[in-house]
């Protein structure tokens, strides 16, 4: 795979794919039913994620189709667990679907910012959202989320980048990870893994 052995030139991150394999990215066709359960699922841990979702799918009895999310009555949507915010937020992306539409082929001739600028006139997505589903619904191999602060902990730890000011660590970041271009998603997901099963590093905890 190109993206190991352009990724491996970076020591830190050489030892992260020798730790973690390889990863694939999947694309997905329904980008609205991504975006609502992106919505669905933020600020919640996985687990409550997941019962929320089933219980959303329960409610159709499967995916639902945008016209259905958005003639779905608002407190109906409210008592799977839902926020008030969040319910207008999955009922935005529905209307935007019906709209303007998410078609993956129309997307795929955009570059990314070109789909971050698109996808984020919908109130309730930001550009983080839009960058996940960039990465994991549309396969884009060159994303990195520079606001995800689940990587700004990993690389911090990872770069010992710790006592710096914030922007100038951000621009730190920043400048490692266009090191990584192309192939900037696949070493966001080392980060990941790496953050949520990390042993201490060098003997640091």
């Amino acid at each position: 795979m190109q993206y190991i052995a352009h990724l491996s030139k970076d020591e830190k991150l050489k030892m992260l794919i020798e730790q973690h394999g390889t990863f694939t990215l999947k694309k997905q066709k329904n980008l609205y039913l991504y975006l609502c359960y992106s919505i669905m699922s933020q600020q919640l841990s996985t687990k409550v994620a997941s019962v929320i979702r089933k219980r959303f799918l329960d409610l159709y009895g499967g995916e639902p189709s945008p016209d259905q999310i958005v003639n779905t009555p608002f407190e109906k949507l409210r008592s799977i667990g839902l926020s008030n915010a969040k319910v207008n937020y999955v009922q935005n992306v529905a209307r935007f679907q019906i709209e303007k539409g998410m078609d993956p082929k129309v997307l795929s001739k955009m570059d990314n910012e070109e789909v971050i600028e698109y996808l984020t006139q919908i109130k309730g997505v930001g550009r983080w959202t839009t960058e996940m589903l960039l990465m994991f619904a549309l396969s884009r191999e060159d994303v990195f989320a520079v606001d995800d602060l689940g990587l700004q902990q990993a690389m911090i730890r990872l770069y010992d980048l710790r006592h710096r000011k914030k922007k100038i660590m951000l621009d730190k970041i920043s400048k490692i990870s266009q090191q990584w271009s192309p192939y900037r998603t696949y070493a966001c997901m080392y980060l990941w893994r790496w953050k949520d099963n990390s042993p201490p590093l060098n003997g640091k905890g």
